[in-house]
């Protein structure tokens, strides 16, 4: 029997049976208006929140993967948890929904360990029975949108420094070269600030990642003028695409908790990004 991870969000973050969550996400991508693409998809931006909260604004960004046949996917996100290192993965051989299992790519996850360990001091560092619902999140809509096997390559950052991001994009980048694959950089907003100053802050964000700046994103907050819990994740993606050849994002869809709950006074701010070459 394949070891696969339990996963601690089911039923809660997004609906628990196979039924409802097919219809949940259907729904969410039938309802997002995209543009064609300005080039050859590379890579998407997404949120993390519950499907409820951001699924609508994350459905933008996994349209633009409808129709192609990554065999690799590799989901960069941030670690909540209070781990004490910098880049994890899981040790477990497949990540689980309602709609099935996702194998785990691990051959490829050694090949990117000893590539990072090559350009840096980093390792990245096998974890189980994790509770991180940033990169779980994603998983639902990527078994919607591609109809082809495809295997994960996931990757969560506690560690969101300029050096990491920068040395796991390249190593991203050097892996990936010769597969089949597509990118995600799993990451919501502002945290929790009235509407209106989120609209701001998340402008400025927003503008950066336009602008494939990833190191305007990192010092976003720093300069606290913006903000995303995975701006790592964000940043790690643009290197690694931009190793990859591509050279522009484009911003699909933003919006706020409150354009879902009413409630404008503590909102967390959601965008949706495609990149392409």
């Amino acid at each position: 029997m394949q070891d696969t991870r339990p996963s601690p969000i089911s039923g809660t973050w997004y609906p628990g049976s196979p039924d409802a969550l097919v219809a949940s996400v259907d729904s969410q991508l039938k309802a997002a208006q995209i543009p064609l693409p300005q080039g050859e998809v590379v890579g998407i931006i997404a949120p993390h929140a519950g499907h409820r909260y951001s699924g609508g604004v994350a459905a933008h960004a996994f349209r633009y993967l409808e129709g192609l046949e990554p065999e690799i996917v590799a989901v960069l996100s941030p670690m909540h948890q209070p781990y004490q290192g910098h880049l994890y993965t899981t040790g477990h051989q497949s990540y689980a929904t309602p709609l099935g299992k996702i194998p785990v790519e691990h051959s490829l996850v050694d090949r990117l360990d000893e590539t990072l360990q090559t350009k840096s001091s980093l390792t990245i560092e096998r974890i189980r029975d994790d509770q991180e619902h940033s990169l779980e999140i994603e998983l639902p809509f990527l078994q919607r949108v591609i109809e082809t096997p495809f295997r994960l390559l996931p990757l969560m950052l506690r560690d969101q420094s300029r050096e990491t991001c920068e040395a796991l994009g390249s190593a991203l980048a050097d892996v990936l070269a010769k597969e089949k694959h597509v990118l995600v950089a799993s990451s919501d907003l502002s945290h929790f600030k009235s509407d209106e100053l989120a609209r701001q802050l998340d402008a400025v964000m927003l503008e950066r990642i336009e602008a494939f700046n990833p190191v305007g994103v990192l010092d976003a907050e720093e300069q606290n003028i913006g903000f995303a819990c995975g701006r790592g994740a964000i940043a790690a993606v643009l290197w690694a695409a931009e190793g990859l050849g591509a050279d522009r994002v484009e911003i699909l869809k933003y919006a706020t908790s409150g354009d879902v709950t009413g409630d404008q006074t503590a909102v967390v701010g959601y965008a949706a990004a495609v990149i392409t070459r």
